[in-house]
């Protein structure tokens, strides 16, 4: 008999890799073989976990939760991407992971899925968990029509503060 080792990360100490390896080890140490295949819950190593399963990492620049510009990844294979919300607005992001519910934005997540989008994916899976951000996912949502909003001089801002000011948005075409 094989044991399948499939966890999550243990938040704040290990990645879902080495508590697989770790667990796996001790497993083979007592003669028992085992396989490893570290998942995640939508949140951080997410993408983490699609690279362990074949995918590859694609680095794209994104406006982070404090505006600042930062390098997050999606995994990608074939016609396929894997994108973690947490890699652009996760509370990792935070500076100190301090939360800043007023002041976070999701809007470099919405640049990471145009990024997926422009490798020619038919298909964006999305992880939604870890978020360092209280915007609701308007920003990440709706980025191109905020960025459109911004050239015709309507601006919102780019925090949860703005929304307020939001009466509509058409999604048409």
């Amino acid at each position: 008999m094989t044991v399948l080792m499939a966890p999550d990360k243990f938040k704040g100490s290990l990645t879902a890799a080495q508590v697989a390896s770790a667990i796996a080890e001790g497993l083979r140490a007592a003669g028992t073989p085992a396989r490893e295949f570290p998942i995640a819950d939508g949140g951080e190593g997410t993408v983490a976990a699609a690279v362990a399963t074949g995918f590859r990492r694609v680095p794209v620049r994104v406006t982070g939760p404090t505006g600042r510009r930062i390098t997050a990844f999606f995994a990608l294979r074939d016609d396929v991407a894997v994108v973690e919300l947490a890699e652009a607005s996760g509370l990792h992001r935070l500076p100190g992971g301090v939360p800043a519910p007023l002041t976070a934005s999701s809007y470099g997540t919405g640049e990471l899925i145009a990024a997926a989008s422009a490798a020619g994916v038919r298909r964006i899976v999305p992880g939604v968990g870890g978020s360092g951000c209280t915007d609701g996912g308007v920003r990440m949502k709706c980025w191109k029509i905020l960025r459109d909003y911004r050239r015709a001089a309507i601006t919102l801002g780019d925090t949860v503060s703005g929304i307020a000011h939001l009466h509509n948005i058409l999604l048409a075409g």
